[in-house]
C-alpha cells in the first residue's frame, strides 16, 4: 500500500496561541450529529445513507479541518483525517466513533432520542456521550487550533469508526492501514474512561480514569436439542430445562478473581488525595490484592468487573407454540474476559461448569484482552497534563476498561494505548450509556475542547 498522501502545508506554529480561538455554537452542531441516527446494528435495514450524510455533515461543520487534513477511507465506514505535524516523530492517533447503539422513544426518553435537544444547558440524545459528544469535542479543538494557525509538533491522525457498536470492522481496517505502512503511533487515545465525582464508594474524589487496558470480549451460544413432542407428557429433561440449567450454573460467577496491575496502580494514585479511613482501606488494598479481589467482587457493578471475567446471558430462544415442546433451545452469553485469560480458556471453563454433554458451547466471535499500557512514560503524562488544563480539580488515575473498544485494534502493534473521553459524567448519566436519556452538558463540551488542544499544543518533535 503507498505511502500516506501528503498533506496541504500550514503555517508552522510554534506554541498555542494566548488567547486561542474557540467557536461558538458546538452545542448546536453536536444536536445536528445525533438527528442522524447511525445505528450500526440497524445497517442492514436502513442502509449507508445515514452514514454518508453524516460524513458529508462533518465537512460542512469542520471546514479548515477538512480543508488542511487528508481525508482517506479504508473502509466504507472508517473515516481517517491525517495532520500533518513540523517533525517526523511517531505521530498520534486520536479515536472515536460515529456509529450509536439503537434507540427507542417508547422505552420512556425524555426527548426523543434522535432529536438532538437542546435543554437545561445540555444536548440530549443517542450518542450524546457514546460517542459522538467525545468526536466533537476532539473535532472542535481541531478546527480551533487550524483557525489560529497552529501546527503540531509531530503528525497527527483523527480515526472515526462507524461500527464499533456492531463488532468494530472499520477500526481494524484504519489499524490496519497503519501496520501494512508501518506506522507505529507515540499514543493512541480512545473512548473508555470519563471524569466521574466518586469512582469507588469509599473514593469521593472527581477523577479523570484514564483506561490502560480493556478486556477480552467474547460470545458464545449454549444449544440443546431433543425430539420435541406434546406438552402434556414432557421427558425429564427438555432442551429449555438444559438450557436454563447450563445459565443457573454459571452464577455465581465462576471464574477465578484477580487484581489487573492496573487496579492496583488505580488505588495507589488515589491514596495521596484521601485521609483518615479511606487513605487507610486503599493502603490496605493496595498491599492486600487478594483481599481486594473480594472487596471488590462483593460490591458488585464495575468494581466487580474490575477483578474476574463476568458472563450475562443476554439471549434465549426457543418453542413455537404453548402447548407444543421445543425441539430445540439455545442461549447466547457474553463474557468480558479478564486479563490473564484467554478466548479459549473461557469457553473451556463455560463447559466444565455446566457439566452436561448435551449441551453444545460454540464461540461465535470473541478478542482477547489487551495488554495494559504503562503509566510511567510520557505519553501518559501527556494525558495527565492536559487533564490538569481542563480539568484542574481531578486527579488522573489508570483503570481496566470492561467494554471493548475500536483501538483494541492497535495494541497489536502499538505500546500506549489509552481510554478516555475527556467529558464529566454523573452516574447518572453513566447510566444512561447505552439507556435511557444520555445527555452531555455544555460545560463538558468545552471542557473536552480544552482537553484536547491542551493536548495537541503540548506534542513535541
Amino acid at each position: 500500500m503507498p505511502d500516506s498522501p501528503t498533506a496541504p502545508a500550514v503555517p508552522a506554529t510554534p506554541a498555542t496561541p494566548l488567547a486561542p480561538t474557540v467557536r461558538a455554537g458546538a452545542p448546536e452542531r453536536l444536536s445536528r450529529m445525533i438527528s442522524l441516527p447511525t445505528v450500526s446494528a440497524e445497517l442492514e435495514q436502513r442502509g449507508m445513507a445515514d452514514f454518508d450524510a453524516f460524513r458529508d455533515l462533518l465537512a460542512e461543520l469542520y471546514p479548515l479541518t477538512h480543508e488542511h487534513l487528508v481525508f482517506e477511507q479504508p473502509h466504507p465506514l472508517g473515516l481517517l483525517l491525517h495532520w500533518r505535524g513540523r517533525g517526523d516523530a511517531d505521530p498520534v492517533v486520536l479515536m472515536a466513533h460515529y456509529d450509536v447503539v439503537p434507540a427507542v422513544e417508547a422505552d420512556g426518553w425524555t426527548f426523543p432520542p434522535f432529536e438532538g435537544r437542546i435543554h437545561d444547558d445540555s444536548v440530549w440524545g443517542r450518542g450524546a456521550l457514546d460517542d459522538k459528544g467525545p468526536m466533537l469535542v476532539l473535532l472542535e479543538a481541531v478546527e480551533n487550533l487550524l483557525a489560529d494557525g497552529f501546527t503540531p509538533a509531530r503528525d497527527v491522525y483523527l480515526a472515526f469508526g462507524g461500527n464499533e457498536e456492531d463488532h468494530g470492522s472499520a477500526g481494524r481496517a484504519i489499524a490496519d492501514l497503519f501496520q501494512s505502512r508501518g506506522i507505529t503511533p507515540w499514543l493512541v487515545l480512545d473512548e473508555g474512561g470519563a471524569v466521574v465525582d466518586a469512582p469507588f464508594p469509599f473514593v469521593a474524589l472527581p477523577s479523570a480514569m484514564v483506561g490502560v487496558g480493556e478486556k477480552g470480549i467474547v460470545s458464545l451460544r449454549l444449544a440443546a436439542e431433543s425430539k420435541g413432542g406434546h406438552a402434556s407428557a414432557p421427558p425429564a429433561h427438555t432442551p429449555t430445562d438444559r438450557i436454563a440449567r447450563a445459565v443457573h450454573r454459571l452464577h455465581p460467577n465462576p471464574f477465578p478473581k484477580r487484581v489487573p496491575a492496573s487496579a492496583r496502580a488505580m488505588l495507589r494514585s488515589f491514596t495521596p488525595h484521601t485521609k483518615g479511613a479511606p487513605r487507610l482501606l486503599l493502603q490496605a488494598l493496595t498491599a492486600m490484592p487478594w483481599v481486594t479481589a473480594r472487596v471488590f467482587a462483593r460490591l458488585g457493578g464495575e468494581p466487580a468487573a474490575i477483578v474476574h471475567t463476568t458472563v450475562a446471558a443476554t439471549m434465549l430462544e426457543g418453542g413455537t407454540a404453548h402447548n407444543v415442546l421445543p425441539s430445540q433451545a439455545a442461549a447466547v452469553l457474553n463474557l468480558r474476559i479478564a486479563p490473564g485469560e484467554t478466548v479459549a480458556g473461557t469457553a473451556e471453563r463455560v463447559r466444565r461448569v455446566i457439566r452436561d454433554r448435551h449441551v453444545s458451547v460454540t464461540v461465535l466471535d470473541g478478542s482477547e484482552p489487551s495488554p495494559e499500557s504503562a503509566t510511567d512514560g510520557p505519553a501518559f503524562r501527556a494525558i495527565e497534563a492536559a487533564v490538569a488544563a481542563s480539568y484542574p480539580e481531578a486527579i488522573t488515575a489508570p483503570y481496566l476498561v470492561m467494554a471493548a473498544t475500536d483501538s483494541r485494534w492497535f495494541h497489536r502493534f502499538s505500546p500506549a494505548v489509552f481510554r478516555f473521553a475527556p467529558l464529566a459524567m454523573t452516574a447518572a448519566q453513566r447510566a444512561a450509556i447505552h439507556g435511557v436519556d444520555e445527555s452531555v452538558t455544555f460545560d463538558s463540551l468545552e471542557r473536552g475542547e480544552r482537553f484536547h488542544r491542551a493536548l495537541l499544543a503540548s506534542l513535541t518533535d
